[in-house]
């Protein structure tokens, strides 16, 4: 046995020396400049093809080549999310510069009730406003905060940047949709002109759920001057709505929250939901498996022409190091890595916005989306982040309880596209 161990660790750093690229392509953990982390991504690539060719053309199954091609396909998947962290980063240091507050005043008196719990005629008219609609205490925050929180929001949370966004101030919100049943019809000069086929028109409500964070802090923490309040709470809320919507965008299933996207694929719980039926899928063709670019070609012209300038593939990240070794007819890889800053990745020339709440490739799962997100999902939110202080539940902490009230459904399931893989 220790033999053969010596033989394999023979055999692997042979290889490693032959491909001395993919040693290196692991980012480093300070990585935050995107212009190197592309040039990693591609060394990287470079280094993946060259061995998973080996691998291919290997006549026998070799197990240290396999478990290289396997590293160096992971490393690329850390150089991309290094990237997509990265350039996250410094959309989050750019945030807010060109904004401007719009009400000093109303900032100022929620900031001092922020720290100390003080309050104020103004915000209490607020207050007893935001009460009086949904029922709900607490105060609304500034505009700029709620601004921030939403931007950062739609940062972490990839459904939201890619969707489409309504903001509304009433409890609910809905579309009416016809059935594009009108009839028509060749007639001469003088014939009679028959009544034709009217289109029925049927609506469909988009509800809200209320989404919550309750953060907190001591109270030490509030009295110290060079704590950024509004920076500390857009922290602490944006992530945890972000946690929350990418479930409910995805899978949520309507009870006080969004009906998901996947509830709309056939034979999921939403596929009757919509007026113009469920979002179709195609077959991967192997059982468990997603080990040919067939499939891929064959979600991509499922879609209508229509929606193509827009559609983009949506997936995790094991699915794209999955995708990452399909080669079309002529020998090219399908996927292929940034070329620049803020430029995803493509696989068939189309972008890939990674989702990491997306089934893993396995039998029957729905391992990729494919079309016009912008077209496809509906996200409704309701105007007003709350924040209610809390300094009384868990002395000596503070508790901000925030919430603001979310919904989402498909708005057209005929943008959309999903790849099953077979069972």
């Amino acid at each position: 046995m220790k033999k053969i161990a010596l033989l394999a660790g023979a055999s692997l750093a042979a290889h490693a020396a032959a491909c001395p690229a993919a040693l290196h392509a692991r980012p480093r953990a300070d990585a935050s400049d995107p212009k190197a982390l592309i040039e990693q991504l591609n060394v990287a690539f470079s280094a993946f093809k060259e061995k998973h060719e080996e691998e291919l053309k290997s006549r026998v199954s070799d197990t240290v080549l396999n478990e290289h091609v396997e590293r160096i396909n992971a490393d690329v998947t850390r150089i991309e999310a290094a990237l997509d962290k990265a350039m996250a980063d410094l959309a989050s240091a750019q945030l807010g510069g060109g904004d401007q507050v719009r009400d000093p005043e109303y900032t100022d008196q929620f900031r001092a009730y922020f720290r100390n719990g003080v309050e104020s005629q103004r915000l209490n008219e607020v207050k007893a406003q935001a009460t009086k609609t949904d029922g709900e205490g607490g105060f609304l925050a500034p505009v700029e905060w709620d601004r921030t929180i939403g931007q950062k929001l739609k940062q972490v949370s990839m459904i939201r940047e890619e969707a489409s966004v309504q903001v509304i101030s009433s409890a609910g919100f809905s579309k009416v949709f016809s059935d594009r049943v009108t009839g028509s019809g060749w007639v001469g000069e003088q014939a009679a002109r028959p009544e034709t086929a009217t289109p029925t028109l049927a609506s469909l409500a988009f509800p809200l759920g209320e989404l919550y964070a309750n953060p907190a802090a001591s109270q030490g923490l509030m009295d110290d001057a060079e704590v950024d309040i509004e920076a500390w709470l857009a922290e602490e809320v944006s992530l945890e709505f972000a946690r929350q919507e990418g479930i409910a965008f995805l899978s949520g299933d309507g009870s006080n929250k969004p009906h998901g996207i996947l509830t709309y694929v056939t034979g999921a719980a939403n596929a009757a939901r919509h007026p113009f039926g469920a979002i179709t899928v195609t077959n991967s063709g192997n059982a468990s498996l997603l080990n040919s670019a067939d499939a891929v070609l064959d979600l991509i012209y499922s879609l209508p022409e229509e929606f193509e300038a827009n559609a983009k593939f949506f997936m995790n990240r094991l699915t794209a190091g999955v995708v990452r070794k399909l080669k079309a007819t002529d020998g090219q890889y399908l996927w292929q890595p940034a070329v620049a800053a803020g430029q995803p990745s493509t696989l068939a020339g189309a972008p890939v916005v990674h989702l990491p709440g997306m089934p893993t490739v396995a039998a029957n799962a729905i391992a990729m989306l494919y079309g016009d997100m912008r077209e496809t999902y509906q996200v409704v939110d309701r105007i007003g982040l709350r924040v209610l202080r809390d300094p009384y539940t868990r002395k000596p902490f503070v508790h901000f309880y925030t919430t603001k009230r979310v919904g989402g459904g498909v708005k057209n399931p005929e943008s959309m596209k999903a790849l099953r893989i077979a069972a």
